[in-house]
């Protein structure tokens, strides 16, 4: 069984650990923009103390973006209970509209996020290549061999 708590600024450092040995870097490149999400709110799930999931997530203009979602245990519902917090939090702040960017190699992302109710709402072409100027380190090549092009935009409303 599993924990849900929000972040403080003491997890900081291990968060920014986390997003390295799950990303592959502190910094993430979405839409253009380049963003830490260790240095965003969030929430991480914890199993007695050892932490199997993780989410960061920016609330701005009347909506609410998940930057980041990681569980280690599939199954379990962690990345479920992580997306009902953050969207908790979305409500009390009155924002309707959840959403995220995932890239188009990532089925597994758009499968999960499909079965809890997200809707593909843009596709944004060969946004990958122009995220590479900012983050060189992003693969040519992501899962099951596809080549990582475009950013596929998901919202929940509700």
């Amino acid at each position: 069984m599993f924990a849900v708590r929000p972040l403080v600024d003491s997890d900081r450092p291990w968060v920014r650990q986390w997003m390295s040995d799950h990303w592959g870097a502190e910094l993430m490149v979405v839409r253009g923009r380049q963003i830490y999400p260790a240095e965003y709110p969030g929430f991480a799930a914890l199993d007695s103390e050892k932490v199997v999931g993780l989410i960061t997530y920016a609330i701005y203009a009347g909506e609410c973006e998940i930057l980041s979602l990681d569980s280690l245990t599939e199954g379990q519902g962690i990345g479920s209970a992580l997306i009902e917090a953050v969207q908790k939090i979305a409500i009390e702040n009155g924002v309707r509209r959840l959403w995220l960017i995932t890239t188009n190699d990532n089925l597994k992302a758009l499968r999960f996020y499909q079965k809890r109710g997200f809707e593909l709402v843009k596709i944004h072409r060969h946004a990958i290549d122009e995220a590479r100027k900012l983050k060189a380190s992003i693969p040519l090549i992501g899962d099951f061999g596809i080549p990582i092009r475009d950013e596929i935009e998901l919202e929940r409303c509700g």
